[in-house]
């Protein structure tokens, strides 16, 4: 039987293609008509040696939903860093926090260059199936879904590219390492086409608003250098024709009677301040005007709920450009009353209730101590990470007044989250000079814009009543945008509606120095970098008039912890005594813990970390610490047992596990015939410790704490005199041992897990 032969379009577009660059000093690969020939369209995109796969598959039917339901999937596959997944499951499960991200970072530059109207499903899948550890994935997802979708049937207004743009010594630096990323003091993931940006994402350690215009410029260039790559494989390829489809007809006349009766009573009631009285009045409004026009046209609610709300989107939009009044009755820069109240709740570390018009947040800083850092296992990182500063955010259906079910966190819940923890994470002080673990919860109690920004705002509060000396206050605000052709109004701090009929979601954040962390998000098909300049100088007014708005409730951090928060000191010891200290199998450090109830940890500089709630558990425990672990110093005196004596001497513990020799000559002034006749095993002795010589051993004089005798006494052989010296006698001073073996303190055993130091921001701090 003879093999079927392709048709030369089918067999083009069958044939591996491929373009090969190099992009940032690093070899950057698209490939398609390779992998995953079955879906949509595909893209393998490398960039040095890590590799995604992105694929791109859509329905033939339109949904019945009323949005367009874009779904996006990042998963990263352990083997691409050569690992196996942790636990008693030995397989990916539950998207990671790092993935979640991702997949939004995908989705939020993806979905406003979908056409108006289209309602097929689209599901977008990525692997990312090589990780080298040094080259972050998100990025390249970014440019091989472009390619996936600009190569399928499905109608989109690409291409776009994705660029991550650090600063390090105050050079920009296009896709920097991850190991670059720890000198940078910016980092922002922009999205764009060849004209616009549509996507923006990152943060900074208190940056001007020009840096980040400029680093926006930057990136734009390396976006356009990307997307030109595309269109290079564009050209070797045959791309099919995008699919038909067709926007929902309407009944004719069925929208002039709509806006005929409509667009004064909605306009009407879109000027409520009151969020709930707005909503109450729009929705009955609708309700109205449907229900006079089904009778008319029966067939047509799907519709009339679809026009209704296109006319709440215009009335909106077209008051605020007209006249400037919003529908709360503000201006377009001002910021509603902030109320704030701090150290509410009297067992919490730090606490503050943060209320903006109606968005409140409640947020809670809680102060752990190391052992309470979260350990995470990245295929980005070699080995497995910790961090010890997290924000969790939390937004229940109360807070709308709505009633739904709770299916664990959201993905949005994550990613406003990450947007919080990483504002504040660039002001928190070094966990080498405040060792605790810090946790903050934001639990949202009324949301009508900006519930994120409130978050950090509450944040910023919390750990200044909690006490943490962060380098400045900071706090956070949305910006919306309206944009018909070339008119445009500039939006600061908006209303839930605002967002949901405006163009942009633009999130700034930072102190009154600079930025700290960015967001945004559109629905249109891109901005040009005059309007972002002009939203990042009125964000920084409303910025810095909320941190006016702070300053009066709580000025500067708390001088003292909460009575409720572990005391934590560290201290010092000579690595070589960490054996010691753990004991055999961990027995000594828990001794230790048992008894103080203190917690204990240890790493492998012999930096110890003491943490207790009370001050005295804290010192007692510092005290053993101390006992164990101290060295012997030259010069100062010591009272230990007697555990030997022999002809020339004696050996005493002058501290656990370490001793030195009282020499028979150092023992009393005058004559010693024989060392029982001044100390037997066991006594208890002063001495001072008088030398240490080149291997460590350890030379201890009585005689140097006894009165001098007066002229005429003393033995015959003189002051000290015994007939030998220690060099002579068997065994002496020269030969014999100063410390005990190490059997006689218990071998060192098991040090038990000490453990690499937490770093503040940990899985991916330079990230998200």
């Amino acid at each position: 039987m003879q093999p079927a032969r392709l048709h030369f379009s089918e067999a083009k577009k069958a044939m591996k293609q491929r373009v090969e660059k190099t992009f940032a000093g690093r070899k950057l690969v698209i490939e398609t008509g390779s992998m995953a020939k079955q879906a949509a369209g595909s893209a393998l995109v490398q960039f040095g040696e890590t590799q995604v796969l992105a694929t791109v598959t859509v329905s033939e039917n339109q949904s019945p939903l009323p949005f367009f339901p874009l779904t996006v999937e990042y998963k990263e596959r352990q083997y691409a860093a050569g690992k196996i997944p942790g636990g008693f499951i030995k397989r990916e499960g539950r998207p990671s926090d790092a993935e979640i991200l991702s997949a939004r970072i995908v989705d939020r530059s993806i979905r406003p260059l979908f056409p108006e109207g289209f309602k097929n499903e689209v599901q977008v899948f990525v692997y990312v199936i090589s990780a080298d550890q040094e080259n972050d994935a998100d990025v390249l997802a970014l440019v091989a879904t472009s390619f996936a979708l600009n190569a399928s049937k499905v109608p989109f207004a690409g291409p776009i590219a994705g660029i991550r743009v650090g600063r390090i010594q105050g050079k920009w630096v296009l896709n920097p390492t991850f190991q670059q990323l720890e000198y940078s003091d910016m980092e922002l993931v922009v999205a764009g086409s060849a004209d616009s940006i549509v996507m923006v994402e990152g943060g900074a350690l208190e940056v001007s608003e020009d840096d980040v215009v400029e680093a926006l410029g930057i990136a734009h260039k390396g976006i356009r250098e990307l997307i030109a790559t595309q269109e290079e494989l564009f050209q070797k390829i045959e791309r099919p024709a995008k699919m038909s489809w067709e926007k929902a007809k309407l009944p004719e006349g069925l929208e002039t009677r709509v806006k005929e009766l409509a667009e004064g009573r909605i306009s009407e009631a879109l000027n409520q301040k009151d969020k709930h009285t707005r909503v109450e009045a729009v929705e009955r409004a609708k309700k109205d005007v449907a229900e006079q026009l089904l009778g008319d046209f029966p067939d047509a609610a799907k519709e009339l709920h679809t026009l209704l709300g296109d006319v709440e989107y215009h009335q909106l939009r077209g008051q605020v450009l007209s006249s400037g009044h919003r529908v709360d009755g503000r201006t377009p820069k001002e910021v509603r009353p902030i109320t704030i109240e701090t150290g509410l709740l009297p067992r919490a570390h730090g606490s503050a209730l943060f209320t903006r018009g109606q968005t409140q947040a409640l947020v809670v800083a809680t102060l752990g101590t190391q052992n309470d850092v979260q350990r995470l296992d990245s295929i980005d990182e070699p080995q497995e990470v910790t961090k010890s500063f997290m924000l969790h955010y939390n937004f229940p259906p109360f807070s709308t007044g709505e009633v739904r079910p709770v299916r664990g966190t959201s993905r949005r819940e994550i990613g406003h989250g990450n947007l919080a923890e990483r504002a504040l994470q660039g002001v928190l002080p070094a966990f080498e000079e405040f060792p605790y673990t810090i946790r903050i919860v934001s639990d949202i109690l009324e949301s009508n814009g900006s519930s994120s920004m409130a978050s950090v705002c509450g944040g910023s509060l919390a750990l200044f009543d909690a006490g943490v000396p962060m380098r400045a206050a900071v706090a956070g605000v949305a910006m919306g945008l309206i944009k018909e052709g070339k008119k445009y109004a500039i939006l600061t701090d908006i209303l839930g509606t605002e967002d949901h009929l405006g163009d942009m979601d633009f999130k700034v954040a930072g102190t009154g120095n600079g930025i700290t962390s960015i967001q945004m998000d559109i629905k249109i098909e891109g901005l040009d970098l005059q309007i972002m300049k002009e939203a990042l100088a009125q964000a920084r007014e409303a910025r810095l008039h909320i941190l006016g708005e702070m300053e009066k409730a709580l000025a500067q951090p708390r001088t003292e912890l909460s009575r409720f928060a572990p005391r934590i000191v560290t201290m010092q010891i000579n690595p070589e005594k960490i054996g010691d200290l753990i004991g055999p199998k961990g027995k000594t450090i828990r001794g230790i813990q048992d008894e103080t109830g203190a917690e204990l940890t240890v790493d492998d500089s012999g930096l110890v970390t003491i943490a207790a709630v009370g001050g005295d558990a804290m010192e007692r425990a510092r005290q053993m610490v101390q006992a164990l672990t101290a060295e012997p110093v030259v010069g100062e005196i010591y009272e230990g047992p007697v555990k030997s004596t022999t002809p020339f001497g004696a050996f005493i513990e002058i501290m656990p596990g370490t001793e030195g020799l009282l020499h028979i000559s150092e023992m009393q002034h005058g004559r010693t015939e024989k060392t029982e006749d001044v100390v037997k095993k066991g006594d208890r002795v002063r001495v001072k410790l008088i030398e240490r010589d080149e291997r460590g051993r350890l030379r201890l004089s009585r005689k140097a704490l006894l009165p001098a005798p007066e002229p005429g006494e003393g033995g015959s052989s003189g002051e000290g005199g015994n007939g030998r010296t220690g060099g002579d006698a068997p065994g002496g001073e020269g030969e014999a041992p100063v410390e005990r073996a190490a059997s006689d303190r218990g071998e060192r055993g098991d040090r038990g897990g000490r453990g690499d130091r937490p770093r503040r921001g940990g899985e991916r701090s330079r990230r998200q």
